[in-house]
């Protein structure tokens, strides 16, 4: 896993391609860690997350070159197969699938199957 841990309001409901998947009962939201090192891009770890937290095959969402460049993606968050960790703490969010998607930084995951759309975040 990345170097942040689930917090303690986080329940494990199940596994998305060898990782866990945690809900949060009080925003509604499921979320997973990309592991450092870890082969796999986060375009892939994003698709089979969806997939299970919707319950259905990877091969029954949208495209996800509909949303948003999977290659693009993939470089902005290619620190996780690296040794080194990126600097600063940032993330893209998007939607996807009828979610509400947002990639961070550090690894995390997050989805949002009650939001369609995604605000922007006020800082």
């Amino acid at each position: 896993m990345s170097g942040t841990t689930p917090r303690e309001s986080l329940t494990p409901i199940g596994t998305a391609s060898d990782r866990t998947v945690y809900y949060d009962d009080d925003r509604g939201t499921y979320h997973t860690w990309c592991e450092v090192g870890a082969y796999e891009p986060v375009s892939t770890a994003l698709l089979m997350t969806v997939s299970s937290v919707l319950g259905v095959e990877p091969d029954d969402l949208e495209a996800l070159s509909e949303c948003v460049e999977p290659d693009a993606l993939n470089a902005l968050f290619i620190h996780w197969q690296g040794d080194e960790p990126r600097v600063g703490d940032g993330s893209v969010s998007f939607p996807f699938s009828q979610c509400s998607v947002t990639v961070r930084s550090d690894g995390e995951l997050v989805i949002d199957p009650t939001r369609k759309r995604v605000t922007p975040a006020a800082d």
